[in-house]
């Protein structure tokens, strides 16, 4: 896999052990010296759709938005800009490649070239699908740049339906896009489940991506990105032994079903829930 597939995957922004899990150290350097991948800090890469947004909000004089503004916080999102998101003060005389917004920002709402970390999660909620709003919620709390509480004491009567829905599910225990994402197809769905349900089984304690405690139902976002290497392939199946022995159901979704097929995540999870609870 070539390393920009590897980092969409991985939300726009990872490591270097992450994206060695899906493609070689070679092409990694070769896409950092060609720029199609750029190097954030330490251990850490991204595509540089942040770059190219900031060169954008210089010219029109604004600041980073939605998915640029995400991307500039260092926030995995389910999928990268496609062009740069900006806001400026009046439309620039000479047309650029931007999706751009119109509005003076008050100071609070911006932060250097990016709309403030809260302001971005909540334009998101506002203007973005449900989960690629929650994954960019998920991403701010689990980088510890906002806290719910943060989010939740923004919820006013007149808040909007949809922005209070992000707010509300949103968590830090996400620990990807892959996860938020699944996570958000259930929610739309009607089907509650819980993020890293604690559940013991022969004295070590094993947390499934998302459960249905009830229906002992555990459902896993298997990611190559985390399961690639032996060791890991061993633990997942050790884990999945686990839960099957003590009683549970245990749901596995690539990818690609998550990304691409959300009705088959839908109809497979229902379709386990209808299966007889063991006693």
């Amino acid at each position: 896999m070539d390393p920009v597939t590897a980092l969409t995957r991985l939300g726009g922004i990872g490591s270097t052990a992450e994206i060695l899990s899906l493609t070689t150290r070679k092409r990694l350097r070769r896409a950092v010296e060609t720029r199609q991948v750029v190097r954030v800090s330490r251990g850490r890469y991204a595509l540089p759709t942040a770059d190219e947004a900031r060169a954008v909000a210089r010219e029109v004089g604004g600041h980073l938005r939605l998915l640029s503004a995400a991307s500039h916080w260092g926030w995995e999102t389910k999928w990268p800009a496609r062009f740069p998101q900006v806001v400026a003060p009046r439309r620039p005389a000479t047309p650029v490649r931007a999706e751009l917004a119109y509005a003076v920002l008050p100071p609070s709402d911006r932060d250097g070239w990016a709309t403030s970390r809260l302001r971005t999660v909540l334009d998101c909620a506002a203007e973005l699908p449900f989960d690629e709003a929650l994954a960019v919620a998920d991403s701010a709390l689990r980088h510890g740049h906002l806290h719910h509480d943060d989010l939740l004491a923004t919820i006013r009567s007149d808040t909007p339906e949809r922005v209070r829905r992000v707010l509300e599910h949103a968590t830090p225990l996400a620990a990807n896009p892959f996860e938020s994402v699944l996570r958000a197809i259930l929610v739309e769905a009607g089907i509650d489940v819980v993020p890293q349900w604690a559940t013991t089984v022969g004295g070590v304690t094993y947390h499934p991506d998302l459960a249905d405690p009830f229906r002992a139902l555990a459902i896993e976002a298997n990611s190559w990105a985390f399961h690639a290497g032996k060791a890991e392939h061993d633990a997942d199946c050790v884990r999945y032994n686990a839960l099957v022995t003590a009683g549970w159901t245990v749901l596995r979704f690539t990818w690609e079903q998550v990304m691409f097929s959300p009705d088959v995540v839908v109809r497979t999870v229902r379709a386990a829930m209808a299966l007889p609870v063991a006693a």
